[in-house]
């Protein structure tokens, strides 16, 4: 069946779905048969490890923080990195982000938490590229788009202690300007991508006013300009999955700093930077419903109950279609953001066009449904697969870790209801969404999610947000379902050629 042979090929199932508008010089093929050879087992290998271990001193006492991984690791790292799940993005060529979003839709169906390095790493680029100083720009940009081992990685390290989602609140590293440049003194509490060269920190300037107002972003080396730490990690979490991004709490002391932007703007870079990371984790969250739909089929079409396959089983063939049509309203609306974003990310901060709030609402809708599908297309793997299905030697339990962080990461459903909530408040957002699906959906239908969506925001402010998720839940897959169509035709044009 072609929903076999696409299930276990994301490169088979970026050109059904994405046909002749993929750069054509993408080595998509070619990096996933490298999974298939190389980077499924050291996956395998990194997950069963366990998490990273700490190295802080060397023979000489010296404080390295040195992260310490399973053979094979940097090699599975690297791979993406060259094939150019960065530096694509920056390219000549003007392959822009669906070419890096394409090869991290590999990435992410082979291993989630790999694909978390790449995505901060991404966002760290775009944001010393926008809006780095000239000299800045010139010294650290070229080492992230490098084409071989020596490639630097970025991070992007918002949350502390108190909390993520309500940064104006919770964020209490200070930002010191003195002679020889701006010093950042504080503690960061989930840190992915620890051990990365080059961060992204969000922190509040001597004197700036409280709230989301007072906060400025800032490159933070990993070394001093004299050789030295410039950041010391403490400690790493010990996280269910996503074993292959080492997540840490980190220490600033008086940490060298490059202040990004103007520092009014600094909540603006911020959404930026999250904004950037919560495409990939649609993208990622898509791929891992494949995964699990690869894993149930592979199962299905060989185990025997009752006299037939469990695929010949009406029921469960039934489950099948309906997960392949699911997988491919999730990718619509995924893919969509990705699209939006390319026009986005080149938008200045601060002053931002219809089109971006176009995008904004889009990004909340598809990261509360995305990472939820992925929870649930995970947890079905594992139904199938039955009592293997949770046991560790088989993988599909994992799928399920890993799927769960999806839905945390870069703010929960809360987080994301209550956001997009606000965008369709104070922006009508949600007027720029309809208009962007009417080409699309049916004409009824659009007119009565209209209506809902109006009288949604007609109620009283505690009501309003108590039913924000009623609300996302019938919006999301709307809004899914009418761009599936679009994609619909290009799946065809792929399929002939």
């Amino acid at each position: 069946m072609v929903m076999f042979e696409l299930a276990h090929s994301p490169a088979g199932f970026l050109s059904h779905m994405l046909g002749e508008a993929l750069p054509h010089d993408l080595p998509l093929d070619a990096y996933e048969q490298w999974w298939e050879t190389r980077g499924r087992a050291i996956s395998s290998d990194v997950d069963r490890a366990g998490t990273a271990w700490i190295r802080q001193y060397d023979l000489m006492a010296n404080r390295i923080d040195e992260l310490v991984f399973p053979s094979g690791y940097r090699d599975m790292l690297l791979e993406g990195y060259q094939n150019g799940v960065i530096w694509r993005g920056f390219a000549p060529a003007d392959e822009g982000l669906t070419a890096v979003y394409a090869l991290g839709y590999i990435a992410g169906y082979y291993d989630t938490g790999l694909y978390c390095p790449y995505t901060v790493s991404l966002a760290t680029a775009a944001v010393v590229d926008k809006y780095a100083a000239p000299d800045v720009r010139e010294r650290y940009l070229p080492r992230m788009l490098a084409r071989d081992e020596t490639v630097w990685q970025g991070a992007t390290w918002m949350t502390e202690a108190r909390g993520g989602s309500d940064l104006g609140n919770s964020v209490e590293t200070i930002a010191r300007q003195t002679r020889a440049g701006w010093r950042l003194t504080g503690e960061k509490y989930f840190c992915s991508n620890a051990n990365a060269e080059l961060a992204v920190v969000a922190a509040r300037p001597e004197d700036a006013p409280p709230g989301v107002r007072g906060l400025a972003l800032f490159l933070v080396p990993r070394y001093r300009q004299d050789g030295s730490l410039n950041v010391y990690i403490r400690r790493l979490k010990d996280k269910i999955a996503t074993r292959s991004v080492p997540t840490g709490e980190v220490e600033l002391r008086d940490s060298e700093a490059y202040l990004l932007g103007k520092p009014e703007h600094g909540i603006y870079l911020i959404m930026e930077v999250l904004n950037l990371s919560r495409v990939a984790n649609n993208i990622g969250s898509v791929s891992l419903m494949q995964n699990a739909l690869a894993q149930a089929y592979a199962f299905a079409s060989e185990r025997q109950a009752f006299g037939k396959r469990l695929l010949d089983q009406p029921l469960m063939r039934r489950q099948f279609e309906q997960k392949w049509q699911g997988l491919h309203a999730a990718f619509a609306l995924a893919w969509e953001t990705v699209l939006l974003a390319e026009e986005a990310w080149r938008e200045p901060a601060g002053s931002y066009s219809e089109r971006f709030q176009l995008f904004r609402i889009m990004i909340h809708l598809a990261k509360y449904w995305t990472a939820e599908q992925a929870v649930q297309y995970a947890k079905w793997a594992m139904e199938v697969n039955g009592g293997q299905g949770t046991l560790a030697e088989f993988g599909v339990e994992r799928l399920l870790r890993e799927a769960m962080i999806t839905d945390i990461w870069e703010g929960p459903p809360h987080r994301q209801a209550l956001d997009g909530l606000e965008a369709m408040e104070r922006k009508g957002a949600h007027r720029l969404l309809f208009a962007h699906l009417a080409p699309y959906a049916d004409a009824g239908a659009l007119q009565d999610m209209q209506a809902r969506v109006e009288a949604h925001l007609a109620l009283a402010q505690a009501e309003k947000e108590a039913g924000a998720f009623d609300l996302f839940d019938a919006l999301a897959p709307f809004a899914a379902s009418a761009l599936v169509r679009k994609y619909e035709a290009i799946e065809m044009m792929a399929d002939r050629s």
